[in-house]
């Protein structure tokens, strides 16, 4: 198995948890915190989707997904373009209300798609080069991506309670 197996078939599993996290679920269990100032659903999916939107176009190159698909029109939310969750307030999450499921499963699809096919053009060989010199030691592009499915992993396991939580 390649290295290139690995990292899609741990994406691949992080898509198959977001569907069913997300599968028949309504704006009222999307938007839902189980306490005040507490991660909702649809922030947990939306901001490990936009974690994974960004890292995946940065060390590819291209342009986020959110932006080239015109997602961030699409969900119209009331924070700017460039934002991640990444130190987000409660306010701030606050903000990320999402009422049609089909638009957070939309967004994940079109940037599950893009990880996915990046990372079926790497070589084992293209997973040694050096994404980040700022650590010690330097972060490789496998190591960025490893780290991409395990943040993603937490998230979507945190939807996944919060899902059990509410149903």
């Amino acid at each position: 198995m390649r290295g290139k197996d690995v990292l899609n078939d741990g994406l691949g599993r992080i898509a198959e948890n977001v569907s069913a996290v997300l599968d028949g679920l309504g704006p009222d269990e999307l938007n839902r915190a189980p306490a005040r100032g507490a991660n909702t659903i649809a922030w947990l999916v939306w901001h490990l989707t936009r974690v994974q939107d960004t890292q995946v176009a940065d060390v590819a190159g291209t342009e986020e997904v959110w932006r080239s698909g015109g997602w961030f029109e699409r969900f119209g939310l009331d924070l700017p373009a460039e934002h991640t969750g990444y130190g987000h307030t409660p306010a701030d999450v606050a903000r990320v209300v999402v009422d049609d499921v089909s638009l957070l499963q939309g967004y994940y699809d079109a940037t599950h798609a893009v990880s996915r096919d990046f990372i079926e053009s790497l070589s084992d060989s293209d997973l040694d080069r050096v994404v980040d010199a700022h650590w010690d030691p330097p972060v490789t592009l496998g190591v960025r991506l490893v780290s991409i499915i395990d943040d993603d992993a937490q998230h979507i396991g945190q939807a996944a309670y919060l899902r059990g939580l509410f149903a």
